[in-house]
């Protein structure tokens, strides 16, 4: 197993979810814990950073909190009995799964510092909105503080208080969503971009195209003008905070590849992916299908996108990868996780 990265769900038994199977619950309940101390700490860092890349910026993002995941094998169950008795059966095929890929994938759970221990699954674990297979519960959070947390040397530590003073090793820490995506040509290649030393992590590394859903973005598209620092949870729309997890992927295809979108498919959700090395950060990973052949997207990235000083190179690669793959080892976290997704989504399709 690699230790830069776990999953922390999958979404393979719905092949996948679209954004219509999908619901967020937002709450201030759900954003990080602090104290003086620590926001004293944050701030020390961002100062330090961005005298070194004054190029960087802060900006609001979505914290997950916490998922609750339907089970598609008790979706027609008549009664809580009956579905926590599937439950039970869902959880211990995931265990047998979980041991007999032990040497491919990371266990799809939790440790110490990501989450805590599993636990059994029971009906009120389960999304009760009829269609709705995944509830993700968002706090906000900034990229500031997720420099002064997750990426902190103090990370470590601030998982142990977390657990010690308010019973959860994550509530310390910003946690802030990304997103990412596994793009799949015609002729059947897998797009990577060689990441940039000036970006601000894994920097020459290659990774898949990803960011993040913006807080700001959603108030723009309600119609409200604020800055960064000033958005707060009764500016936000549940559904199209969902609008927005979905078209940020494929709005960062387009900026950073200069795919236009006309050309992608549409996204489907894969599952969510834990980066160790910076404490457990959540990315959900997404499927999207292009239109294109890997030599037509390469002409379209040199051309140049928006976001093109964000990457030096494009390379395509063979869906078949895997972690014995030579290149693995050149991969940055959030694209290994992406690609264990795609993995596990693609082994289950094809057994259907």
């Amino acid at each position: 197993m690699d230790p830069e990265v776990s999953l922390l769900l999958h979404c393979a038994d719905w092949k996948g979810l679209t954004k219509f199977q999908i619901e967020v619950e937002l709450s201030e309940r759900y954003n990080r814990q602090t104290d003086p101390a620590l926001e004293d700490h944050i701030e020390k860092l961002w100062k330090e950073r961005i005298a070194k890349e004054p190029w960087i910026f802060n900006g609001a993002k979505f914290r997950l909190h916490s998922f609750s995941l339907a089970c598609p094998k008790c979706s027609t169950c008549p009664d809580s009995e009956a579905v926590d008795a599937c439950a039970k059966k869902c959880k211990d095929d995931l265990e047998e799964l979980n041991c007999k890929q032990a040497d491919t994938f990371p266990m799809l759970s939790t440790d110490e510092c990501n989450g805590g221990k599993a636990t059994a699954l029971t009906s009120k674990d389960f999304p009760k909105q009829e269609g709705c297979a995944l509830i993700l519960r968002l706090g906000l959070t900034s990229y500031k503080d997720y420099l002064g947390t997750n990426w902190s040397e103090q990370a470590v530590e601030l998982c142990r208080r977390g657990e010690m003073e308010f019973g959860d090793p994550l509530s310390l820490l910003a946690q802030p969503l990304g997103v990412g995506a596994v793009i799949c040509t015609v002729d059947e290649q897998i797009v990577f971009i060689r990441r940039s030393q000036r970006v601000a992590e894994a920097g020459g590394l290659l990774d898949i195209p990803g960011g993040h859903p913006e807080p700001k973005v959603v108030c723009e598209n309600l119609g409200v003008e604020i800055c960064e620092e000033k958005i707060s949870m009764d500016m936000l729309s549940p559904v199209a905070v969902v609008t927005e997890l979905f078209s940020s992927v494929c709005a960062e295809i387009r900026d950073e590849i200069n795919i236009p979108l006309k050309f992608l498919g549409e996204p489907l959700l894969m599952g969510i992916a834990l980066n160790h090395t910076s404490a457990g950060r959540p990315s959900a990973e997404f499927y999207i299908s292009c239109s294109l052949t890997s030599d037509q997207v390469k002409v379209l990235y040199l051309k140049g996108g928006v976001e093109e000083n964000e990457s030096t190179d494009i390379i395509f690669v063979s869906k078949k990868l895997d972690q014995r793959s030579d290149l693995w080892p050149e991969l940055c976290p959030s694209a290994k996780g992406a690609i264990l997704l795609y993995q596990i989504l693609k082994r289950d399709v094809k057994e259907d």
